[in-house]
């Protein structure tokens, strides 16, 4: 028995120790960093100033855009996918020709970096010879992301859209084949319509499911950057700035590290909020079933 206990701490102690030296560490660090004034700009570089840099936060305007376009982009991310991804999972449950075919291709984005993805984007989008500004150039309208902030914003909300809704789907989809036969039969014993059955069954069985996946999308959608980066780099002007890239761009290019780093910890604080609410809904809807 010993025996045993020894070998499954000798097999996991390399991982605590990875997972300790990456994200714990760190944090410690930045939390350190975030009670000093430490800019290598300022006279005084390294200087303690307590809780100062998080008052700065709560009035900073160029913070709080930022953070502002990153719940917006979120909320509306989310918005679109979820339903997206539940109507194409749905159809994926039947069966018809080339579902196969349909669903390998729809799951061709996930196998891309992110930096890829926006690599893609800057070719469709290029003012010269990008195939989504051809098309709208002959449909009569102008479109042009590094002029236009709101088809910037757009676009980001499209690629992001394209990039992750199979993700949605694949998952919803796991969770509608492994829903029982039982409360669908009864459903349609009582004589329910097909969207009843979706609104009164469906929905309420996937619940977990669905939350689950929300969970992971807002995420993934807080952190959003390498295409963004790419893509834009945050323009035109700051019609695309969300919060990550506005702390990569102060802590690398203003080298306020101090601010910086009470600003990270404030987003991921924001974050393990969102998370934990998320978390208590969805330990509630299985503690329902």
């Amino acid at each position: 028995m010993k025996e045993s206990k020894t070998q499954v701490w000798g097999l996991i102690t390399p991982t605590l120790f990875l997972m300790v030296f990456i994200g714990v560490i760190p944090v410690i660090y930045i939390l350190y960093l975030s009670a000093f004034r430490y800019s290598v700009f300022a006279r005084a570089p390294f200087t303690y100033i307590g809780f100062d840099n998080f008052r700065k936060l709560v009035f900073d305007e160029s913070f709080l855009r930022p953070l502002g376009l990153s719940l917006s982009f979120v909320v509306i991310s989310c918005g679109i996918q979820l339903p997206l991804g539940m109507f194409i999972a749905n159809l994926l449950t039947q069966n018809f020709k080339g579902k196969g075919i349909f669903r390998t291709i729809m799951s061709l984005p996930l196998a891309m970096a992110p930096i890829t993805i926006g690599s893609i984007w800057t070719l469709l989008t290029n003012p010269d010879i990008g195939p989504l500004t051809y098309l709208f150039n002959r449909l009569g309208i102008i479109y042009n992301i590094g002029e236009n902030a709101f088809q910037a914003y757009s676009t980001i909300v499209v690629m992001d859209a394209w990039h992750w809704t199979p993700f949605v789907t694949l998952t919803l989809m796991a969770g509608l084949t492994a829903l029982p036969n039982q409360p669908y039969e009864a459903a349609l014993v009582d004589g329910a319509s097909r969207w009843q059955t979706f609104w009164y069954v469906t929905i309420p069985l996937l619940k977990p499911v669905i939350l689950t996946t929300m969970f992971i999308r807002i995420m993934d959608a807080l952190r959003i950057f390498d295409e963004v980066w790419f893509l834009t780099g945050g323009g035109p002007g700051t019609a695309t700035r969300f919060a990550s890239l506005h702390l990569v761009r102060l802590a690398l290019r203003s080298r306020d590290y101090g601010y910086s780093s009470a600003m990270s910890l404030f987003l991921l604080y924001l974050t393990i909020i969102i998370c934990w609410l998320l978390l208590t809904f969805i330990t509630t809807s299985r503690e329902e079933r």
